[in-house]
């Protein structure tokens, strides 16, 4: 098992690595640049369409605002509490500003990929809307692409299968036994029924679950982060100062922080970032193809809002929280590096936090990757295949608790397939840009109407 471990760290170090963060930001600017940079100039009309997306705009199954929150339920998760500790501990401070980088370069890329999924979506037999990378492939691309289309849904299904189940239930059980000694297999159990209520009524019950949980989840959890921020004030104006400065000369060692060049920064701040916010991998994109919506460039609009309440919001937090307490020079590692950060600000209370962070927001990565495996699985096998996979999803929750599970290994290959789920979807992007141009430009007046 360890020489299998090594060598799954190997390949997720090269699929994680330089070739994939230069396809996502170079196809992230390379769109942003053919629509003039029109998504990022639209942020703030963007962010207004919250309130109103809380109403229906057209035809689909779920609002507009629960469909971003069933994204958003995905892709906020533990990469936001141990991804952020992980790039500051690799990256030094300035990995948090390349992450402000990634999510703004995001931006365009989950507009685009968000208007092609509502653009060229079906309804299945039942009349559900679908839709995502798979179908804008092929009713995007045609035939003789529909190789890439069966790649992406077989990519999405087996990563799925590991990030939304047994890793999210072993992140609960491990937090809640470490904090409260609860019994892990008896989280795994718990997790279980929940998620079965949740996953049973389908996206509808998703969206429901997802419109009140995720919009609580980051208020409680900002909130703490603020109230930290607020108590270290005096430090902050220089935690922000550092952050850039070391963005572009490296990070000096101190204490027991090793030290980080500006290339490490920028290495792993990207790498979180993206592994944090989804944009380009696809995922995000399925959800928002639900929407009840009959505007494509208006719900890409929405989908950028996620990225940055993900990245520019949850992660700047913990990230200052880790910086302004100090912990990061302390040598600690992931969620033990923002364990120790909560804890020095808040003695005695900041390991409930971090524990409500990650409890929080591994269920919703656990009911929102669902959905997108749901979706990958049926576009390869079809309405039939909806009912046993759900209970083989809630199945397979306790089964991550178990001791004998090597949580290690099912990580490694979970992350290596989700990595390599990007690169149909980058490739259709790109392909689809001419499309994609000209469907934006001609609805350039309602983008955020």
């Amino acid at each position: 098992m360890t020489l299998l471990n090594a060598v799954l760290e190997a390949i997720n170090h090269a699929v994680w690595g330089i070739p994939l963060i230069f396809l996502l930001s170079g196809v992230g600017i390379y769109l942003s640049c053919g629509l003039r940079f029109m998504p990022q100039r639209q942020i703030l009309p963007a962010c207004r369409l919250l309130w109103q997306s809380r109403k229906r705009h057209g035809t689909g199954d779920i609002t507009p605002f629960n469909a971003l929150m069933t994204a958003m339920a995905a892709h906020v998760g533990t990469g936001n509490i141990a991804g952020v500790a992980t790039a500051v501990y690799y990256g030094g401070p300035g990995a948090l500003f390349w992450m402000w980088v990634v999510a703004l370069i995001g931006t365009g890329t989950v507009f685009c990929e968000t208007t092609l999924a509502v653009h060229f979506r079906e309804q299945d037999e039942h009349g559900n809307s679908i839709g995502g990378p798979m179908y804008y492939i092929k009713n995007g691309l045609g035939k003789r692409w529909h190789w890439l289309a069966v790649l992406f849904a077989l990519f999405g299904t087996s990563a799925a299968a590991g990030i939304g189940t047994t890793v999210q239930a072993h992140s609960m059980a491990d937090s809640l036994y470490d904090t409260f000694g609860i019994t892990p297999l008896i989280t795994g159990i718990v997790s279980a029924i929940l998620a079965g209520m949740v996953l049973l009524g389908g996206i509808r019950r998703i969206g429901d679950v997802a419109g009140w949980m995720v919009p609580f989840m980051a208020a409680v959890y900002v909130g703490a982060c603020v109230l930290i921020l607020c108590l270290n004030i005096t430090v902050l104006p220089d935690a922000l100062i550092l952050v850039v400065q070391s963005a572009f000369t490296g990070s000096a060692a101190t204490g027991g922080f090793a030290g980080a060049t500006a290339w490490a920064a920028i290495r792993y701040g990207f790498s979180r970032g993206i592994f944090s916010n989804e944009a380009g991998m696809g995922s995000s994109p399925i959800a928002h193809a639900s929407a009840q919506t009959d505007s494509p460039t208006r719900q890409g609009a929405l989908a950028m809002v996620g990225v940055l309440i993900d990245t520019i919001v949850i992660c700047t937090m913990t990230g200052l929280v880790i910086i302004t307490t100090g912990a990061w020079k302390s040598g600690s590692n992931g969620a033990v590096l923002s364990n120790l950060a909560f804890n020095t600000a808040l003695p005695g209370v900041g390991k409930y936090i971090v524990t409500f962070g990650m409890v929080f927001f591994s269920f919703s990565t656990l009911i929102g990757w669902s959905f997108y495996s749901e979706k990958c699985l049926q576009y390869l096998c079809g309405t039939k295949a909806i009912k046993p996979f759900r209970l083989v999803w809630v199945l397979l929750i306790p089964l991550g608790t178990l001791p004998w599970i090597d949580l290690g290994t099912v990580w490694l290959v979970a992350d290596i397939l989700n990595a390599l789920m990007a690169v149909p979807n980058l490739i259709a992007l790109v392909l689809l840009s001419p499309v994609l141009f000209r469907l934006v430009r001609g609805n350039a007046q309602s983008l955020c109407a």
